[in-house]
């Protein structure tokens, strides 16, 4: 892989959980802009090292997004917490695990699914939080 193609993803990867990000920040979680850049940054680093070794005999590329999707089950596991009745942090799990997807995505190129994808998050985390806190405050 060219320097510069790899710049372009990485630059998309961090771009991506950036904008994430930013709705999370806004709300002020724990796992805001800085988290989110780095969880697809981190993703998209580890996809790309694999797609080195696509070419060899007995090498399963996809074995690294598997490992990745497992990692990131860890770190979403330490942003939920358990107050009383209540469990915090579910959503903010899943937008770092949604940002491990972006970097993922960044990775190979698919750079149309991943702004897709990063407008669907947002969209998601922005809009239904609204209606969540409308249903919550009835």
């Amino acid at each position: 892989m060219e320097l510069s193609d790899f710049a372009i993803r990485i630059a998309a990867a961090i771009a991506a959980g950036l904008l994430i990000g930013i709705e999370r920040e806004l709300k002020n979680k724990s796992a805001g802009i800085k988290t989110n850049a780095l969880v697809s940054l981190g993703a998209s680093i580890f996809v790309i090292i694999s797609l080195r070794y696509a070419d060899r005999d007995f090498t399963d590329v996809t074995r690294v997004l598997g490992q990745v999707v497992t990692g990131i089950g860890f770190l979403g596991a330490g942003a939920i917490l358990q107050q009383k009745d209540k469990v915090k942090g579910l959503t903010t799990a899943a937008t770092i695990w949604c940002s491990a997807g972006a970097g993922c995505l960044a990775a190979v190129g698919d750079f149309k699914e991943l702004a897709l994808l990063t407008v669907v998050v947002v969209f998601i985390n922005l809009i239904f939080g609204i209606i969540d806190s409308k249903i919550g405050s009835s």
